[in-house]
């Protein structure tokens, strides 16, 4: 289970304070939208196109998930035809596809669009000089488990929960964030999964909003890369500090060779996949999006693209009208998912006559 928070941190802080337009939004005195779902009757976008990884990721989905595979399956492939005979979105209707348009956090259209990847930590199986600092399976606690500071303290020393030992505490902590990742042995050259494996049930601090809070990094730079440097610049009780003011704790759980899944239990393809709200996106749920696209200085290149993603993630910070977009493995990935944080437009799917109709409704509950 992939409970993806990362840039997702950030995600409260900079939505709506940025410029006009500096952030992609694309609406700033249209009509309002009344609703978070709102039916539309066409669809109009000029932007430029790349469905070329849906027919994949929703393979994924009705190969591995009978239950998703029965209700979504008839919409994949419409879509799917779609995409070979037209692609033009003016042209869904054609094909008994229905949608309804987000009304964003403006109620203008403008949905938030953070990132999130997995990670690749460097562990060593046995403790030494360098490689002290533990990652932990889930301990045998509920509602009494320790915060990261009775952690850090040592709490769960001595029960045999330590999965391998990290060089720094930051690294472990930003794989927290993702809520999985693969991490590296070198004293054996192998490479494992870490997937979520549950957590203290602390509350989640923010430490980017601590930063910005205190002074230590401004509004407008923060970013994943923005904490790294700061780290970097500062002793380990200094850093130690910091991360101990998110009391909240995520242990991992070992699974070799297995693929990067999301709360679904489906792999996850890059720029396919999204996590989204489940009271508004049942697992599986298709949607058009206009995501923006980025400059490799995380600013906004002044354009987006139209994809179709499914969504097959959640996280706590993803609701309404924010979805979390997976950038892949790997640091490549995660630096293009730490300036991620910007806008675009989105259409929830559904197709005429099946279990997928009238997108603009309320999920029923046999669709969750």
């Amino acid at each position: 289970m992939l409970k993806k928070i990362s840039p997702l941190i950030f995600s409260a802080l900079l939505f709506g304070c940025a410029n006009p337009s500096d952030r992609a939004q694309q609406y700033l005195a249209s009509k309002a939208f009344s609703s978070t779902l709102n039916k539309t009757s066409v669809i109009h976008s000029e932007q430029p196109r790349d469905y070329s990884k849906f027919e994949q990721q929703a393979e994924q989905v009705t190969n591995r998930s009978p239950n998703m595979a029965k209700i979504y399956a008839p919409l994949y492939n419409k879509l799917n035809e779609w995409v070979l005979q037209s692609g033009d979105p003016s042209t869904l209707d054609q094909y008994g596809i229905q949608f309804a348009q987000l009304g964003g956090g403006d109620s203008q259209g403008n949905v938030l669009f953070t990132g999130y990847f997995s990670p690749v930590m460097e562990l060593r199986h046995n403790a030494t000089d360098v490689f002290k600092y533990p990652v932990y399976a889930m301990p045998d606690c509920e509602s009494e488990c320790p915060t990261r500071a009775q952690i850090y303290d040592g709490a769960l020393d001595g029960l045999g929960l330590e999965l391998g030992y990290a060089a720094n505490r930051i690294d472990p902590f930003l794989m927290e964030v993702q809520g999985s990742g693969f991490v590296h042995f070198e004293d054996d050259d192998t490479l494992e999964y870490f997937a979520y494996g549950g957590k203290n049930n602390k509350a989640y601090i923010s430490i980017g909003k601590v930063l910005i809070e205190r002074g230590l990094v401004p509004r407008e730079k923060m970013s994943m890369k923005a904490i790294k440097q700061w780290v970097t610049e500062n002793d380990e009780q200094t850093v130690r500090e910091l991360l101990e003011q998110n009391p909240s704790f995520v242990f991992f759980e070992p699974r070799a060779n297995a693929p990067v899944t999301g709360s679904a239990g489906i792999p996850l393809l890059p720029m396919a996949s999204v996590a989204g709200d489940k009271s508004i996106f049942p697992m599986g749920t298709p949607i058009l999006a206009e995501v923006p696209l980025l400059k490799p200085d995380g600013t906004w290149s002044g354009a987006h693209q139209l994809r179709l993603l499914i969504v097959l993630d959640t996280g706590g910070a993803v609701k309404q009208n924010h979805l979390d977009l997976y950038h892949g493995m790997g640091p490549r990935a995660g630096t293009e998912a730490g300036h991620y944080k910007h806008f675009g437009r989105v259409w929830k799917l559904g197709l005429k006559g099946t279990a997928t109709q009238a997108p603009w409704a309320t999920p029923p509950e046999k669709l969750e």
